[in-house]
């Protein structure tokens, strides 16, 4: 048989892709056609399991106790090859919903609510019962001829079979949010600026790794694995813990661990803010050693889930957010505006770090200088010395969003009292732009991204691309924290020479007269 390649299951993914094109919306693939993948995934993977548990045992008492020591079970009712046999039944939708719920049910540790988020018998979305079995039948015959069984999946270099899965995965989550628009942004981090998060962190394998938005959880994976490579890819165990509140991202980041084989991930379905799920045996915020997140810009109506009683007046609903709300005491420092979330989610991250603790997370520009509370919130974080750089990253690298954003980067008990700025969005002294141009979105390419890393870990002034800040300078910049009054990226424009303009002018005149001259002799030979 032949070995399955990368290239091998994106073409599968594909092909599902273009069985829903023009069907049902882009921003909506992912919800059918990678948990078909999951399920072809497991299904290979468990049948190949029993078969060799079946050449090891020949006792059927010893055999059937091997196969019920297996990290999962999937009946054959529920298996992709039944769901493929029955593929012609005019009630296939409900079949496969059957067959999800029952891989929920038998693997209840594994995979509660994995599935809940998505229907394959809905009208609304898939169309009537014919169209509907029709679409069905189709992704499923996508899928058919792609082998998922371990052996038989060929790894590229350095790399074990589970990356191949995972990073086929996460490539297709990558092309979907590129295809889904302004809706995807929610759900993804772009490779590159994970690594790039993921280096300026530096995890250590012991380390607890969290991100309170995870998203598809491919910046927790990336954490992850970059602590795992400096330990020469040994696979060990790895603390990742995440949160999100949405349902469909939840589902992927689930399946997104499994396939990467990180099986004991906590990542937990709810809102970070108003209810966060990771917590101490005394109901206290848990606090990990490291924190990554690309959080939703500017979140409007983030306290909303604090307000519990639904707040009446005589204007009708009003509701005002106040410190006292939070049990956790991450506001009491200032509360953001209600239709700004984005300090809530970092006010949230420094209250969940452990001392010698780092944070790298994604932000718009707005919460280096915006003003009233957010502006006390950053001078408190600044006099309690937590904030460690500022990195301002190229515009146009997420989806979703064409504004550009920023790494803020923090530390607990930190060993200096100094903030680096980086402005990694315009050129380098060749006048090389420092991010790759593409015509959809720009890119952070190797070199652009090994720059920002040494220029974060040498921490010196370089021209026009970073600078260390003392106190001093921020407080009397007034804790406004905007790049620019920080890194300057002038560029001088060259002075003009008058005289040399002048001999242009007269030179374009005297061209001008010569051609009225020769377009007159014209005329007047055809007698205009």
């Amino acid at each position: 048989m032949m070995a399955t390649t990368r290239k091998d299951i994106e073409a599968a993914l594909w092909r599902g892709a273009n069985t829903f094109r023009g069907a049902i919306d882009a921003a909506n693939y992912k919800d059918y056609i990678l948990p078909m993948l999951f399920v072809k995934y497991l299904s290979d993977t468990y049948l190949e399991n029993v078969e060799e548990l079946r050449k090891k045992y020949d006792n059927p008492v010893r055999l059937e106790r091997a196969i019920s020591r297996l990290p999962f079970v999937i009946k054959e009712e529920h298996s992709f090859n039944w769901l493929y046999d029955k593929r012609y039944g005019d009630n296939l939708g409900e079949l496969v919903n059957t067959a999800l719920r029952g891989i929920e049910d038998d693997n209840p540790s594994l995979f509660t609510g994995i599935f809940r988020n998505i229907d394959f018998n809905s009208e609304a979305m898939l169309g009537n019962q014919k169209q509907r079995n029709t679409r069905l039948r189709e992704l499923l015959e996508d899928f058919e001829s792609l082998d998922l069984s371990p052996s038989s999946i060929k790894p590229e270099e350095g790399k074990v079979a589970a990356d191949t899965i995972g990073e086929a995965y996460e490539y297709m989550i990558g092309e979907f949010a590129s295809q889904a628009g302004k809706k995807a942004g929610s759900f993804f981090t772009p490779s590159e600026v994970s690594e790039l998060m993921a280096r300026i962190v530096d995890p250590k394998i012991s380390d607890t790794m969290y991100d309170p938005t995870c998203g598809s959880g491919s910046l927790l994976i990336k954490t992850g694995k970059t602590a795992q490579a400096k330990e020469n890819n040994e696979i060990k165990k790895l603390a990742l813990y995440g949160q999100e509140m949405n349902g469909s991202s939840w589902s992927m980041a689930k399946m997104n661990m499994f396939l990467h084989q990180i099986m004991d991930a906590r990542i937990e379905w709810g809102d970070t803010l108003a209810n966060p799920l990771h917590l101490d045996p005394d109901g206290n915020l848990m606090q990990f050693d490291v924190i990554v997140a690309n959080m939703p810009f500017s979140q409007d109506k983030w306290a909303a889930g604090f307000n519990t009683g639904g707040e009446v007046t005589g204007k009708g609903k009003e509701f005002k957010m106040e410190a006292s709300l939070d049990r956790h005491h991450r506001f009491d420092w200032g509360v953001p505006p209600a239709s700004k979330g984005d300090w809530a989610f970092l006010l949230h991250m420094i209250a969940s770090l452990k001392s010698g603790g780092r944070i790298a997370a994604v932000a718009p520009h707005g919460v280096l200088f915006r003003g009233a509370s957010e502006s006390r919130i950053r001078q408190a974080v600044i006099e309690k010395n937590l904030l460690d750089a500022v990195i301002g990253l190229p515009a146009n690298l997420f989806y979703g969003t064409g504004i550009p954003a920023c790494i803020l980067v923090f530390k607990k008990n930190r060993n200096r009292d100094d903030v680096l700025f980086i402005d990694a969005s315009g050129r380098d002294e060749n006048g090389r732009l420092r991010y790759k141009k593409d015509k959809n979105q720009n890119k952070l390419e190797t070199k652009h991204i090994e720059d920002i890393v040494n220029a974060y870990k040498n921490r010196a002034d370089i021209k026009k691309f970073a600078h260390v800040a003392g106190v001093d300078e921020i407080k009397a910049n007034q804790y406004n924290l905007n790049i620019p009054r920080y890194v300057d990226t002038f560029e001088e424009e060259a002075l003009v020479d008058i005289e040399e303009v002048k001999t242009n002018i007269a030179n374009i005149q005297k061209e001008l007269a010569e051609v009225e001259a020769q377009m007159a002799v014209y005329l007047k030979e055809l007698g205009l």
